[in-house]
């Protein structure tokens, strides 16, 4: 097809070339959106882009922003024996448990384990007349 076709009502039709981005130019751009404060939507209209391929060089280049900002580390944890464990004195003492149906379940934290079970396994049909339970 040629560049300059006359459209049917008698205009010039105007043909888009895809453009082609350099590793470097993509890299400059992205830079932009990782800017505090940056909007890549603002970006990527001052390149004459879609937000869309934007956000694509971002994942490609691996700037999506999912980094932590601070190293993880991990806290040391004991194994204990299992009857020398020692309750926790700090929090309010209540356990808030919600369940998947949407049903939340707040006991204290010196709740009888089988009661509380029976009242986790509820049947669904069940649950639903009663969103909240102590």
């Amino acid at each position: 097809m040629a560049a300059d076709m006359e459209a049917s009502d008698g205009r010039a039709a105007v043909q888009r070339r895809r453009r082609v981005w350099s590793l470097e130019e993509k890299r400059l751009i992205v830079a932009e959106c990782l800017e505090p404060g940056a909007s890549v939507s603002l970006v990527a209209r001052r390149h004459d882009l879609n937000t869309n391929m934007l956000f694509t060089w971002r994942r490609q280049l691996g700037a999506g922003g999912a980094a932590p900002a601070q190293p993880v580390s991990f806290v040391p944890a004991a194994i204990t024996a299992e009857g020398s464990a020692v309750p926790c004195s700090r929090g309010s003492g209540r356990i808030e448990i919600v369940l998947a149906s949407g049903a939340q379940v707040i006991v204290s934290m010196d709740v009888d384990e089988s009661a509380l079970a029976r009242v986790i396994t509820v049947p669904p049909s069940c649950s639903a007349s009663s969103s909240r339970r102590r």
